[in-house]
């Protein structure tokens, strides 16, 4: 499939470059398959969905995945991409001519990190020398590791340790947050138990490879990088329980939808999964899990657009897009929202 059917022009006064306050003020299109499209706000949600839906976010943890450092005179940036061992992440490097097998790489603060050789994906092993943590590490010599969308136009700062992640944030792991759940607070959680609306949490470490562009002509040439999820046994029971009496089970996040997919087999039973997924979805895929998403918008020729026009439709979702520029939503990280529910 051609990657240019799923290019659009944004404006770039349409791209968010901090998130709404409060955080469930921020717009929400709803976008039903079989009805108009709707200009709401997320705290609208309760209202848009029913009694016995699940919401299912993604608990990860966003981690200060951002490194500048010197390897003698050249200047190194680094970018945690996937975590290989206990001292060991795979990373993309800015400069990475300048980089050999073996050579150390000084990121200040007392952190330096032993490169490895290239990996089929352009990463680089670091070796993060020392006893501490690399958590520790981290928090000590990282910075948030904003989309290039935002970083290029503004630098980061204090705000963005708590504005870039979701109050559901808790197992380490991710280098970019699950952008759809930002949008929650716990007065909107407490608003949707009252409707009896239930939620659910798995883990995908989402990584650096979200970022990026696809670069190919045509989507089957396109490689999509490994992330490592888990879904444990007891949250695939209640899932499967809750579709079964009839409720909707709704992702928060692109990032949900792909781990869910990733565990569901072609029965449409989703199982307990702990592994790594590359799952690319383009229009013609046939979804086992979900019955709705909740989802920021996307870049365009972007593999997330073109999942949400698997879900909804090339076509449709060009619309949807030409709506919320003309009606100045705002896009990507910190952006507004949509709620996409197709017929089924």
């Amino acid at each position: 499939m051609r990657v240019d059917l799923f290019d659009f022009d944004l404006p770039a006064e349409n791209i968010a470059l901090r998130p709404a306050s409060p955080r469930d003020s921020a717009r929400l299109l709803l976008v039903p398959g079989d009805s108009a499209m709707e200009d709401r706000i997320v705290r609208d949600l309760p209202s848009l969905l029913r009694a016995g839906d699940v919401l299912v976010f993604n608990d990860t943890r966003v981690i200060p995945a951002q490194l500048e450092g010197m390897r003698g005179e050249a200047r190194i940036g680094a970018t945690l991409h996937k975590r290989l061992g206990l001292r060991q992440w795979q990373a993309f490097l800015r400069n990475a001519k300048r980089v050999r097998d073996g050579d150390r790489i000084d990121f200040g603060a007392g952190v330096t990190a032993i490169a490895g050789p290239r990996d089929e994906d352009g990463g680089v092993t670091l070796d993060f020398e020392g006893e501490e943590p690399v958590e520790l590490l981290l928090e000590r010599a990282g910075r948030m590791p904003l989309p290039p969308y935002i970083a290029s136009k503004r630098a980061t700062d204090e705000r963005d340790r708590s504005d870039y992640q979701t109050m559901f944030a808790r197992e380490d792991g991710a280098v970019a947050a699950p952008t759809a759940a930002l949008h929650f607070t716990p007065d909107l959680t407490a608003a949707l138990a009252q409707a009896g609306v239930l939620t659910e949490t798995l883990t995908l470490h989402v990584g650096a490879g979200t970022f990026l562009p696809v670069k190919a002509d045509d989507t089957d040439d396109h490689r999509m990088h490994a992330e490592w999820g888990r879904i444990d046994q007891d949250t695939a029971d209640r899932l499967n329980a809750a579709r079964a009496a009839g409720g909707r089970i709704i992702a928060v996040g692109t990032t949900s939808l792909r781990l869910l997919e990733s565990a569901t087999g072609e029965d449409g039973v989703i199982r307990p999964f702990a592994d790594e997924t590359r799952i690319f979805i383009t229009p013609g895929y046939r979804f086992r899990a979900i019955d709705g998403l909740m989802t920021n918008f996307h870049l365009p020729k972007s593999t997330l657009f073109m999942l949400v026009s698997a879900l909804m439709g090339t076509e449709k979702m060009q619309s949807v897009y030409s709506h919320a520029i003309e009606e100045g939503y705002r896009f990507y990280s910190y952006g507004d929202s949509s709620l996409l529910l197709p017929e089924r």
